[in-house]
């Protein structure tokens, strides 16, 4: 019995010193500053938005996407974060959403299909190709749905309605690290 019981006190301590162990994990350091060609990966299936500088990982990030978050953004409304290749449009901070990076969907892929399924006029089409080539925001009220940001409030859960979200702490670095034109990939 005596063995049993030490047995028992040394699994407790053990689980105890492991416990605290990882608790005091070091704080995250601060990222160097200024990025080097920075890029922003986005893993829907992973929830995941991966900060790069000078083609290396340098942060990775939770988050929270649409509440339909499975699908590719077809269409406004349908509650699905975009997947494809954009770019940072804009910096907002003054965002009712913490801080905001506007992501320049719909992109000329979004709107080649748009036109194809009629869900889009060849002019609206060419205002989105245009605004891309130009590097600046595509029309954001066309039936394709727009005002897809990268921005705070938490990533706990699926919750937006196309964006990503992140903690505000998070958004905070984010926000602070990369600029307009900040290429962005989201991937499935």
């Amino acid at each position: 019995m005596k063995t049993i019981w030490l047995g028992i006190c040394a699994l407790v301590l053990v689980a105890a010193a492991l416990f605290i162990a990882l608790r005091r994990r070091e704080p995250t350091p601060p990222l160097v500053q200024p990025l080097i060609n920075p890029k922003i990966v986005v893993s829907k299936s992973e929830r995941r938005l991966m900060l790069y500088s000078g083609g290396k990982l340098v942060r990775t990030y939770r988050v929270g996407l649409g509440f339909n978050p499975v699908a590719d953004k077809v269409r406004e409304g349908d509650g699905a974060t975009p997947e494809g290749e954009f770019y940072v449009f804009t910096k907002n901070d003054k965002s009712s959403y913490y801080l905001s990076l506007g992501l320049s969907y719909p992109n000329a892929e979004d709107a080649r299909r748009g036109l194809r399924d009629r869900l889009i006029t060849r002019e609206q089409h060419d205002q989105i190709v245009g605004a891309i080539e130009r590097g600046e925001m595509p029309p954001q009220n066309t039936p394709l749905g727009g005002e897809i940001y990268i921005h705070g409030r938490g990533s706990g859960k699926d919750w937006t309605w196309g964006c990503v979200a992140l903690d505000d702490d998070d958004m905070k670095e984010l926000f602070e690290a990369v600029t307009a034109g900040t290429p962005v990939v989201i991937e499935h």
